[in-house]
């Protein structure tokens, strides 16, 4: 009887759990013994590997769980918690970026209403801080499984579609879409969040 393929398991410098690779971020360790994180597993040299979450980050750089996990000194700051979430988003960003290049995005309100009524929307955006009142009128048009992302800054967004004043914006189904939902789901579990629409 052949084997079935196994999914490959690494484990946590904190819990001591063997998780997926999804489930756990590597951190690989710079020619000049800082921790650096390592979002797409390339860095050359040993890794250590910490459970998605930055309460389980902080409690590894606290306690300076890394220099174990390396076997030699490891300097890693508390500002490792930060970076990491702010490469989490750059990563979701450029997932965006990579949708619109691939005609999977639509920006501004009249577009994202209708490209909802014709239900082929797998994500919508909202910029923080949009107006109640618009964000509410799209959301009444999702259905169960529109994934609704309220998180990115206007000046962000505007930066992803290459265009200014994106306020409400929607991806179609797609490959670039399924890794933006994937990084969003990463990024959910890194930060402890409930995104509407996104299991």
């Amino acid at each position: 009887m052949e084997e079935q393929d196994q999914v490959p398991e690494r484990t946590c410098i904190v819990s001591r759990v063997a998780k997926s690779d999804a489930e756990l971020i590597r951190f690989a360790l710079s020619p000049d013994g800082v921790v650096v994180p390592d979002l797409k597993r390339k860095l050359p040299g040993r890794g250590v590997w910490v459970s998605k979450d930055k309460e389980a980050l902080a409690t590894a750089i606290k306690r300076q769980l890394f220099a174990k996990g390396f076997g030699k000194a490891a300097k890693a700051e508390p500002e490792l918690v930060d970076l990491v979430s702010t490469l989490l988003r750059a990563e979701m960003l450029s997932a965006i970026s990579l949708s619109r290049k691939a005609g999977l995005a639509t920006s501004g309100f009249m577009k994202v209403e209708e490209a909802l009524t014709r239900s082929k929307v797998a994500i919508l955006l909202h910029a923080a801080g949009a107006s109640s009142d618009g964000c509410e009128k799209l959301d009444r048009k999702c259905g169960a499984n529109v994934a609704i992302f309220d998180l990115f800054e206007q000046s962000e967004l505007d930066m992803a579609f290459g265009r200014e004043n994106v306020v409400h914006a929607s991806l179609s189904f797609g490959g670039q879409t399924q890794k933006l939902l994937d990084l969003m789901r990463g990024f959910a579990q890194y930060e402890n969040l409930k995104i509407k629409g996104l299991d």
